[in-house]
């Protein structure tokens, strides 16, 4: 059996972007997607300024009219307050989650990763190597990323799961419109129990992402009720995608790695997508990985792997602390409407805001 340096399971950003980086190095790399065509799924699509940096570090390519540049960020309150928040210096991009996906199978396949269609089933590590089993055989690495989503199977079945704790569980649903743009800011609506993100991703397209804690709830149009404004801009405009939803939201890690296994994107923990950062960490993540890696894989990854969980804490951090404050604001609208008052009242508080988490 040929030894395959690395082996990826999932194809989305956060596993191509490991792909790319792990080829970059010159490492056998394989990466297996269950899908047949590019998947989509249930994503705000915008990438803040540091993720659009991480983007073209990565190499990929985006065909003309294929994204959106964002400037900023604007909430609008149910009471008429308006806060707005100026990205400054390089901007964000809004784009399809297919087309990100295209762009970054083109990269990683010109790089040299073998993409293929499969799926992880079992893993069994040994001291020197990993034996990967999938719906077409069984195949030797040196290390298995683990980029398969919210709901990783890979981080349950190493025990990594940590549960999504109490409380009530956020959802999130999101629907294109076939719309010219009408801001080049993402505007965020909030209403009791629910927030809608509005992202323009191309010159005729804008994505709109309800978030909520409305378990069971899904009727996109009843959900949307509460912004009557919103509404108003969309009425009209034709639907141009399948609905897609995702959630519980909240998922825990107990830790990022386990023996000969890393844990990349939404499979190694997510908090929300209130700040819309999870594109943009984990880019970051699949650096930090490869740069914590030995030359010679046959080694105990254990140090390295430990290192890279250490490493990608601070990021980590940097993303968690604010979505946890903006979800408890978001349960608290008296709270919420009184702190974003506040905010306002200081000249420039909230551009400072915005660019702290648009840069992390």
């Amino acid at each position: 059996m040929v030894m395959t340096d690395v082996v990826i399971a999932g194809g989305g950003p956060a596993g191509l972007a490991a792909a790319i980086r792990s080829a970059e190095r010159g490492l056998r790399t394989l990466l297996l997607e269950r899908s047949a065509s590019v998947p989509d799924k249930a994503c705000g699509e915008g990438l803040m300024p540091a993720g659009a940096h991480e983007l073209e570090r990565l190499g990929a390519r985006i065909p003309q009219g294929g994204s959106a540049s964002l400037r900023g960020i604007r909430y609008l309150e149910e009471d008429g307050t308006v806060l707005e928040g100026q990205f400054g210096g390089r901007p964000g991009m809004g784009i399809r989650r297919t087309v990100l996906a295209e762009a970054l199978r083109e990269r990683a396949t010109a790089a040299g990763a073998d993409l293929r269609r499969g799926t992880v089933l079992a893993t069994h590590p040994r001291f020197d190597a990993v034996e990967v089993g999938t719906d077409s055989g069984v195949l030797d690495a040196r290390l298995l990323i683990a980029a398969d989503g919210l709901h990783s199977p890979l981080r349950r079945a190493a025990g990594l799961d940590a549960g999504n704790g109490s409380g009530p569980m956020r959802f999130g649903i999101r629907r294109h419109f076939a719309l010219a743009p009408w801001t080049d800011f993402v505007e965020v609506y909030w209403a009791p129990r629910i927030e809608a993100y509005v992202t323009p991703v191309g010159p005729r397209s804008i994505n709109v992402a309800l978030l909520h804690d409305r378990d069971g709830a899904r009727d996109f149009d009843d959900l949307l009720a509460p912004f009557p404004a919103l509404r108003e801009r969309l009425a009209g405009a034709s639907v141009d995608s399948d609905l897609r939803g995702a959630g519980p939201l909240l998922q825990r890690a107990r830790a990022r790695w386990a023996e000969r296994l890393a844990l990349v994107g939404d499979a190694a923990g997510y908090v929300d997508a209130i700040t819309g950062q999870g594109l943009s960490l984990a880019f970051a993540a699949s650096s930090v990985l490869m740069e914590s890696l030995p030359d010679d894989l046959s080694l105990d990854l254990g140090p390295a792997l430990r290192r890279y969980d250490e490493r990608l804490r601070a990021r980590w951090l940097q993303y968690a602390l604010p979505a946890h404050a903006l979800v408890a604001l978001s349960r608290r609208p008296a709270l919420r409407r009184a702190a974003l008052r506040s905010v306002s009242a200081i000249p420039g508080a909230f551009g400072a805001l915005v660019r702290l988490v648009a840069m992390a």
